[in-house]
């Protein structure tokens, strides 16, 4: 930023600055800055404004309109806050419930060699798109059932499985059975009923094993 945009920032909005720069540092990796949650430092106009000429200066990173993260220190320089801590922060306040998209479940338990090329989530909020200095994040709305079990195997499995689709998840379920355990399979058929019903008789035809 130039030194002439700098010079017309007020002092009282630079000192700021300042200050809410301190405060981040206090914070967890990919917490967000917004003005809402930093009016116990000033009038809104003001914090706005301290908040976007952090960001100009690359003090802060901004991913949403009025929603900022900080870079991490390292000994090689900073670097961004990992998507995954990003992500949290946004369903916490957001009040959505936010998980992995089926292709990325696929991928991780070993049923696709696929790779997705971007950072994509499933939200049960609306259509997102955000962007995290080089590296996008898109969050797609999904009905709620995606999210059951959200954060445990068992969820991965169901995401995995409707992005996979009927012919290949009769085909995976029986690879995917042998690796489960009981408790895992328990919770799968329990959970079948609030799954789509072609999901949910191959899960509970495959798994509800005696």
């Amino acid at each position: 930023v130039s030194a002439h945009a700098v010079q017309k920032l007020t002092v009282p909005v630079r000192r700021l600055a300042d200050q809410i720069l301190k405060h981040s540092q206090r914070l967890p990796e990919g917490a967000l800055l917004t003005a809402v949650r930093l009016l116990h430092f000033g009038e809104r106009g003001a914090v706005n404004k301290a908040l976007a000429h952090l960001a100009r200066r690359g003090d802060l990173l901004r991913v949403w309109r009025g929603l900022y993260v900080r870079p991490i220190p390292t000994r090689f320089g900073p670097r961004h806050p990992t998507m995954e801590s990003v992500v949290a922060s946004l369903a916490e306040l957001w009040g959505e419930s936010i998980a992995t998209h089926g292709a990325v479940s696929a991928n991780r338990l070993g049923l696709t060699t696929q790779v997705p090329v971007r950072a994509v989530y499933l939200t049960s909020g609306p259509d997102r798109w955000l962007w995290l200095r080089g590296s996008s994040l898109t969050l797609y709305h999904a009905p709620l059932w995606q999210f059951v079990r959200a954060g445990r195997l068992t969820g991965e499995i169901i995401r995995a499985l409707a992005w996979l689709g009927p012919s290949e998840t009769a085909r995976l379920l029986p690879f995917l059975n042998a690796r489960l355990s009981p408790a895992d399979r328990e919770v799968l058929v329990e959970a079948a009923p609030l799954l789509p019903s072609w999901l949910a008789e191959q899960i509970s035809r495959s798994l509800a094993q005696p």
